[in-house]
């Protein structure tokens, strides 16, 4: 099963910190990455995106599906937008695992011009640990899992997509 958590914040110094922290949190085991980024949108509503260059132990089909999750958070303002049958079956299983437009929407409510957010998904945490290093820097946190069956499933799904 992994995590994915969104921590809002209202300025990009504070997400900075607070992303070097997790790094950090993945050295000291409390945390294993399977995705990390920091997101900030600017005054004129452009968001930026910032990953660590390599995070270890993230295999390649753990990061295809990092990448798929994060854009569709972030990239994807809604159905409407995608293409093919093989995107539209990924979003619908996407909706059935935790992260539904309910969510979807959550975050892009959090992510205002001026403001940033630490982006993590991981497949083990250990959560007490967690809460108490982040607990400094504040913020708004969301929260969703998906279980070991939902991420095989999204990434046969992902596979597909990209064969079309």
């Amino acid at each position: 099963m992994s995590e994915l958590i969104v921590i809002g914040y209202n300025d990009h110094k504070t997400a900075e910190d607070a992303y070097a922290k997790v790094q950090g949190l993945q050295q000291d085991y409390v945390v294993n990455l399977n995705g990390l980024a920091v997101v900030s949108v600017d005054a004129e509503g452009k968001t930026h995106v910032d990953t660590p260059s390599k995070i270890v132990g993230v295999s390649a089909a753990s990061g295809a599906l990092w990448g798929m999750v994060f854009g569709l958070l972030f990239l994807v303002p809604g159905l409407g937008l995608l293409a093919g049958a093989a995107m539209g079956g990924l979003l619908g299983k996407l909706g059935k695992s935790g992260i539904d437009d309910q969510f979807r929407g959550q975050v892009q409510e959090m992510l205002k011009p001026g403001t940033s957010a630490v982006v993590v998904m991981a497949s083990k945490i250990t959560e007490d640990k967690f809460a108490d290093a982040m607990q400094p820097f504040g913020g708004t946190l969301l929260k969703t899992s998906l279980t070991d069956e939902d991420e095989k499933e999204l990434a046969e799904h992902l596979s597909g997509a990209q064969q079309q």
